[in-house]
C-alpha cells in the first residue's frame, strides 16, 4: 500500500487529497474497489473514460484520466495526465517497487522467434543454475512455477506484479517477449531493461498497425527507449535489423549467419536429428532443427555472452536444449513413419521459413502436405499470401479453420483461395472443420510423407464466436497418425 502522492509522476493537475492510501491499481472498472486507483485508458475498442463513474460506484478512491469528467465527486481524487496508458505503466512500476530494477530483464521483440528465443534463454539460465522468470506467449514462469499466459505481453499492472513476484522469489533474470501491441499500448512503460533483442520483421498485425512502416516504427521504439547502460542485439541478416538500432542510446551489438557481425555462426549440418553449427569458432550440436532455429540459438548465445557468461559453459548448456512447445514440434507415426510437424507459423514469413526447412529435410519421393488457415478478426491482407506460400512449397495443401473468432470460417478460406495459382487448384482442398482437415491429411499421407500443421502451435483451444473450445493440434495429429 502506498500514498497516492508516492506513485504519481507526470501530472497536469490533481484535484482532491493526494495523501489517500492506494492498495490497488486497476484499468477495468469492474475490478475497482475501495482504495483503488482507476486509470482510464483509451483502448483500441473501448475508452476507459466512459467507465469512470462506474469505477467510482464500485469504490475507486482515485481516478487518473486524460480528460476530467464534468461532474467531480468530492470524495474522489482526480489526476489529469497527458497519456493514461503511459502513466499506467509508470505508476504500476512504482506501486510494485520498481521490480525491473532488481532483476536483469531482457526483452525480445520481432515478428517470429520471440517465444523460442525467450524460452531457450529461460531454459539455458535454469540449466546454468540460476532462478529465472519467463514472460511468453506459451506461458509465464517464476522459476519452474507456471503462471498461465493470456497475451504475448501482459498488461502493465499484471506485468509489474509478475516481476515483483519474480524478485520476491529470488529470480536473477527475466526473459520477456515484447509484442508490438505492448510497445504501442505502453504496457512496458516504466520498465528498466538490461537488454533488448531483435529477431526479424515481416508483415503481421496490419489489422492493428495499418501499415508495415508503422509496424516497423513501433518495434523500433522499443530500442529507441533503451537506456545507455543497456545492450541491444539485432539480427543484421534482416534488412531492417540495422534500422532498429539507428536511434538507440544502448550499447549496439549484431548477430548473423551471412554477414560480418559481432556474433556470427554457420550451419554445417541440418537434419531431423538437429543442427551442427560453428559458432564463435567452436563447433557444437543442437537438438533444434532448421535455419530459423540457428538464428534463435545464435541470439540466445549472444545474449548470454552480453550478460557476462563464459563461452564454453553457454555452448555446453545450449546443446541440450529443446525447442518451445508448438515450434517445429514433430512426431513420427509408428507404423506409417509419416512425420507430423506442429508449428505456430501464422505469418507468411514464418510459414515460408518452416516449409523451406522441410524442403531441405525431406528425402526424394516424400510428399509435403500442409494444413493451414488464418485467424478471424485479424490482418486480412496475409490470407491469400499464406495460401500462395503453402502452394509453392507443398505437394498437397488443405485450407482450414484457424481461430475464426467472430468471422465465418468459410469466408476466411475463400479469401485465402484467391492466392492459389491456377496450376495448383488440383492439389488444394478446403475443409473448414480443422479436425476433419487433420484426419484427411493423415489419410492422404503415405510412408515417409511430411505433414505440416501450421498456425496454432502450442494453443489448446479454438476460438469460435468468443468461446475457446478445447483443441490441441499435436494431440489430434498424434491420434490420427496412430
Amino acid at each position: 500500500m502506498k500514498k497516492l502522492s508516492e506513485i504519481l509522476t507526470n501530472t497536469k493537475q490533481i484535484i482532491g487529497d493526494k495523501s489517500i492510501p492506494i492498495n490497488a491499481i486497476v484499468f477495468d472498472s469492474r475490478k475497482a474497489k475501495k482504495g483503488s486507483l482507476f486509470v482510464a485508458v483509451k483502448g483500441t475498442n473501448v475508452d476507459g473514460h466512459a467507465y469512470i463513474q462506474k469505477a467510482i460506484e464500485n469504490g475507486a478512491s482515485a481516478v487518473m484520466c486524460e480528460t476530467l469528467p464534468e461532474n467531480i465527486n468530492e470524495n474522489v481524487s482526480y489526476i489529469e495526465v497527458t497519456d493514461s496508458a503511459e502513466e499506467l505503466g509508470k505508476v504500476s512500476s512504482i506501486f510494485y517497487g520498481h521490480p525491473s530494477r532488481d532483476i536483469r530483464l531482457v526483452g525480445i521483440t520481432g515478428t517470429n522467434g520471440k517465444t523460442t528465443t525467450a524460452t531457450l534463454l529461460h531454459r539455458l539460465y535454469t540449466d546454468l543454475g540460476y532462478k529465472v522468470g519467463l514472460l511468453s506467449t506459451v506461458e509465464n514462469k517464476i522459476g519452474e512455477r507456471i503462471v498461465p499466459a493470456e497475451f504475448t505481453t501482459p498488461d502493465a499492472v499484471s506485468l509489474n506484479a509478475l516481476l515483483a513476484d519474480m524478485v520476491a522469489e529470488g529470480c536473477d533474470y527475466a526473459f520477456m517477449e515484447v509484442s508490438s501491441h505492448a510497445i504501442d499500448q505502453r504496457r512496458v512503460a516504466g520498465l528498466e531493461f538490461t537488454g533488448g533483442v531483435f529477431t526479424n520483421i515481416s508483415h503481421d498485425h496490419l489489422d492493428y498497425h495499418n501499415t508495415f512502416k508503422e509496424y516497423i516504427n513501433v518495434k523500433k521504439r522499443f530500442f529507441d527507449e533503451l537506456p545507455k547502460a543497456a545492450f541491444s542485439l539485432t539480427n543484421i541478416d534482416d534488412k531492417r535489423g540495422e534500422v532498429m538500432l539507428q536511434n538507440t542510446h544502448s550499447q549496439k551489438n549484431t548477430y548473423s549467419l551471412r554477414r560480418l557481425s559481432d556474433y556470427r555462426a554457420s550451419i554445417r549440418e541440418n537434419n531431423l536429428s538437429g543442427l551442427i553449427m560453428e559458432l564463435d569458432g567452436e563447433e557444437f550440436y543442437a537438438r533444434l532443427i532448421g535455419e530459423f532455429n540457428a538464428y534463435n540459438l545464435l541470439a540466445v548465445y549472444a545474449t548470454a555472452r552480453l550478460l557476462g557468461n563464459e563461452k564454453n559453459e553457454i555452448l555446453r548448456a545450449l546443446s541440450n536444449l529443446k525447442t518451445a512447445e508448438g515450434r517445429f514440434d514433430y512426431i513420427i507415426g509408428k507404423e506409417s513413419r509419416t512425420i507430423g510437424i506442429v508449428d505456430y507459423a501464422h505469418t507468411p514469413d514464418a510459414l515460408e521459413k518452416v516449409l523451406q526447412t522441410i524442403q531441405q529435410l525431406r528425402k526424394k519421393g516424400e510428399k509435403i502436405i500442409t494444413i493451414c488457415g488464418c485467424g478471424g478478426d485479424r490482418d486480412k491482407a496475409k490470407r491469400p499470401v499464406m495460401a500462395h506460400i503453402a502452394c509453392t512449397y507443398s505437394d498437397q495443401i488443405i485450407l482450414t479453420s484457424d481461430n475464426p473468432r467472430t468471422e465465418n470460417p468459410d469466408t476466411i478460406i475463400e479469401e485465402m483461395e484467391v492466392g492459389i495459382p491456377k496450376n495448383a487448384v488440383t492439389k488444394t482442398l478446403s475443409i473448414s472443420n480443422r479436425k476433419q482437415a487433420i484426419k484427411t491429411a493423415c489419410q492422404l499421407a503415405q510412408n515417409g510423407d511430411i505433414i505440416l500443421l501450421a498456425g496454432k502451435g502450442h494453443e489448446k483451444y479454438q476460438d469460435i464466436n468468443g468461446v475457446k473450445n478445447p483443441f490441441d493440434d499435436k494431440q489430434i495429429l498424434n491420434e490420427f497418425l496412430k
